[in-house]
């Protein structure tokens, strides 16, 4: 992505606080875009799926859908009158996650914004969630915010795995440092970059091989797993151009170490890559950035490979 031209807001329907498009109509100011606001919205008992359809049911879905589109026109008006562009688009469409992937590759958007809230670990094993569901499916970055106000200068945190230890391509490390300073950019913000490191994959490993002599003891054993993450780390952020006060290489697992410098740094998002065991998998799995969601105290951008291609089939939406 050379520049953000088009961002897709997700407003809830069922709240009066919006913070993500409050985060969207900030972001789409300061990087010239235009912005779309999109509801999707469903009703099992007004689809006609349960009974024939009928000229009512389809009378009833043009209503509640013209109703959406103005309740978008509403929210639209105040952020035109700051020179934004601003385009509203409701559709009936379900799983809510699906129709929003569906219309974020239709509409060519850059970026999906969307609020996101706690949820329980039972709703998250189940993976019935919508943005647990969005970080699997979504190809475009995607932005979930949390109800909060953005410092000024805002403060980005790239969440990179330089040795690939999760399964994650090492351009994908490029992508999510280029996002970050687009968006660092065009925001006036500060970028740092995070990596962690298990010390004890490197000890483990030496147990594990015992049969093979070990000359060094496990404290330089993990003084040369440290060593080569940090030549490595400082390769890629001197490629990118990043000072070393704003490079950050932690010895931790990154569920645990990211939550914990997001708040030291008083981040305001962290972006960080979803990865698949392998291109081909239907079901994409983010594992670590599910882990950290719940515990960041600021906004997650989930960035994928270039080659992700979504699982969600295209399909014409029935006109309401």
């Amino acid at each position: 992505m050379e520049n953000i031209s088009k961002i897709l807001s997700v407003i809830d329907p069922t709240v009066d606080d919006q913070p993500a498009l409050r985060r969207a109509a900030w972001l789409a100011k300061n990087c010239g875009a235009e912005l779309e606001l999109l509801v999707c919205y469903y009703n099992e008992y007004l689809s006609g799926d349960r009974l024939f359809d009928s000229p009512s049911l389809e009378k009833a879905r043009s209503e509640v859908i013209a109703n959406q589109e103005q309740h978008l026109e509403d929210l639209a008006e105040p952020i035109r009158k700051s020179g934004v562009v601003v385009t509203t688009t409701a559709a009936w469409d379900h799983p809510l996650y699906e129709g929003i992937v569906r219309h974020a590759v239709a509409s060519g958007a850059d970026i999906v914004i969307k609020d996101t809230h706690h949820h329980s670990a039972v709703t998250r094993a189940l993976l019935t969630n919508t943005d647990w569901n969005l970080i699997r499916t979504c190809p475009a970055p995607l932005w979930l915010v949390k109800a909060h106000d953005l410092a000024d200068p805002p403060i980005f945190v790239a969440a990179i795995d330089p040795m690939n230890q999760h399964d994650k391509p090492a351009a994908l490390d490029d992508e999510i440092l280029h996002i970050s300073k687009l968006l660092g950019s065009n925001v006036g913000g500060e970028v740092h970059a995070f990596p962690s490191y298990d010390p004890r994959i490197a000890v483990a490993t030496a147990t594990a091989n015992a049969y093979i002599p070990v000359s060094l003891p496990f404290d330089e054993i993990e003084q040369q797993m440290h060593e080569d993450h940090e030549k490595r780390f400082n390769e890629i952020t001197s490629f990118h151009g990043l000072a070393d006060e704003n490079s950050h290489l932690v010895a931790g697992l990154t569920h645990e170490e990211l939550p914990a410098i997001a708040d030291s740094l008083k981040a305001d998002v962290v972006v960080m890559g979803a990865v698949a065991r392998n291109r081909w998998k239907r079901l994409f799995i983010g594992a670590t950035a599910e882990r950290t969601l719940e515990h960041l105290p600021c906004d997650l951008l989930i960035v994928k490979p270039d080659w992700f291609q979504t699982p969600v089939e295209s399909r014409a939406h029935e006109a309401a």
